[in-house]
């Protein structure tokens, strides 16, 4: 039995225009600027938020200058309103990062905090989701994209930080997207296959992912990576969705595929430390009642697993 996704995955959602001629028109940008808003990024990744982190608090561009600061980037145009980010330095931002626990849920208030996009993403409207991903995704590239990939020179900042050109040899380079297949196996019933990577929380469960290697399909990654992660052979392989997840720059591509339970689980050492078939039932009640299932915490509602495992539960 195949299923649809219910909804976008949540960092899926954007509502901006996105299209890249305005990035390099210098006279338009001007003219948009005085009316641009502006969300600021800190270097932990995280923006800041109101109202339960259900919206992103933006600033007028013109707190930021005259023109957009060198390192700006641009998120979009919408109903007339140019979007833009601003990564921050560390002494600019006066709340300091908690301890990293990528599955642990802070405390939201509806007065402005910073947070990050795990927590929120699924929280904040399309508008805000959109402009956050994007903003996380490209701070992380300019990160890592400092010196050129071919001469090793310093790099600037161009096309409202979608590019970068080295200062020596004049190369461009793009932000680059890592491909990652992320596959619900079932049983073509009522039971699925669900897995906790090895470092996770003792009772936190998800679906398989793994990389997409070169010269692979997307098809032939699906297959390869449950083979070597369970030791399960899987057919009925189907494109489902996809989903940005920008930590640091990865697109996951959504799947479904069909497994035999009676199949023993042969897990990858080192890294996957559990696996197990669960009945739909027991899946439907620990998405309603988190913790009321032993041993079955799911993945956060931000991820395009958690979007997946709903829609399967829903089918049913």
């Amino acid at each position: 039995m195949s299923f649809e996704l219910v909804e976008l995955p949540a960092l899926s959602r954007f509502t901006v225009d996105r299209r890249e001629p305005l990035r390099g028109d210098g006279a338009r940008i001007a003219q948009l600027w005085p009316k641009a808003r502006v969300i600021t990024i800190d270097v932990h990744g995280r923006a800041q938020v109101v109202d339960r982190g259900t919206r992103l608090v933006d600033r007028p561009a013109t707190d930021f200058g005259d023109g957009p600061p060198d390192t700006a980037v641009l998120l979009g145009e919408q109903d007339g309103v140019a979007y833009w980010a601003v990564p921050l330095t560390e002494d600019e931002t006066d709340v300091a990062a908690p301890a990293r626990r990528v599955w642990s849920q802070p405390e939201l208030t509806d007065d402005p905090q910073w947070v990050d996009l795990r927590a929120v993403g699924a929280l904040l409207d399309d508008t805000g989701a959109g402009l956050f991903t994007s903003a996380v995704a490209l701070f992380h590239w300019h990160r890592s994209a400092r010196f050129c990939s071919v001469c090793g020179g310093p790099t600037e900042s161009i096309k409202s930080g979608w590019a970068r050109v080295c200062e020596q040899c004049g190369h461009e380079e793009y932000p680059r997207t890592d491909a990652a297949v992320i596959c619900l196996v079932h049983d073509g019933a009522d039971r699925v296959l669900l897995a906790r990577g090895a470092g996770w929380p003792e009772g936190r469960y998800s679906v398989l992912a793994g990389f997409v290697e070169a010269g692979e399909s997307l098809e032939a990654c699906v297959a390869r990576e449950i083979e070597e992660e369970v030791g399960v052979e899987v057919g009925g392989i189907r494109y489902l969705g996809s989903q940005p997840w920008p930590f640091p720059r990865s697109l996951m591509v959504g799947f479904e595929a069909v497994a035999d339970p009676t199949e023993p689980l042969r897990l990858a050492d080192g890294e996957i430390a559990q696996a197990k078939w669960v009945d739909r039932a027991d899946v439907r009640r620990a998405l309603a009642e988190p913790g009321s299932v032993p041993d079955l915490l799911l993945a956060p509602g931000a991820s395009i697993a958690y979007r997946m495992i709903q829609s399967w539960v829903a089918a049913g």
